[in-house]
């Protein structure tokens, strides 16, 4: 940097605004505390991994736990939706045993 720039005023043209598209700050704080696990998996799994970790210049590690993450977010329910859920599926087979009878 030891040549100096130089401005000008001249006209920059046609100015497009571009909408803000950068996470809230809390969007970027890590969400939980990480538990570390021992797991075996497949020998082509963790070779696919380490091949897709290295084509995009990350830990293989992190890919499985993105993964993971990713699924759990998904199919995650909250714990009332899940007790009701539970509570009505042991009721039904209890409840039509006791009319059979």
């Amino acid at each position: 940097m030891k040549k100096r720039i130089k401005y000008t005023d001249e006209p920059l043209g046609d100015l497009k605004v571009v909408p803000d598209f950068l996470p809230p700050p809390e969007d970027l704080v890590f969400r939980e505390d990480n538990v570390k696990v021992t797991i075996s998996l497949s020998k082509s799994s963790v070779e696919f991994f380490k091949r897709e970790a290295s084509k995009h210049h990350t830990q293989y590690q992190k890919m499985i736990r993105e993964l993971l993450d990713s699924y759990v977010a998904k199919y995650q329910q909250s714990p009332t939706n899940r007790l009701r859920g539970t509570r009505q599926k042991r009721r039904t087979p209890q409840f039509r045993g006791q009319m059979a009878q």
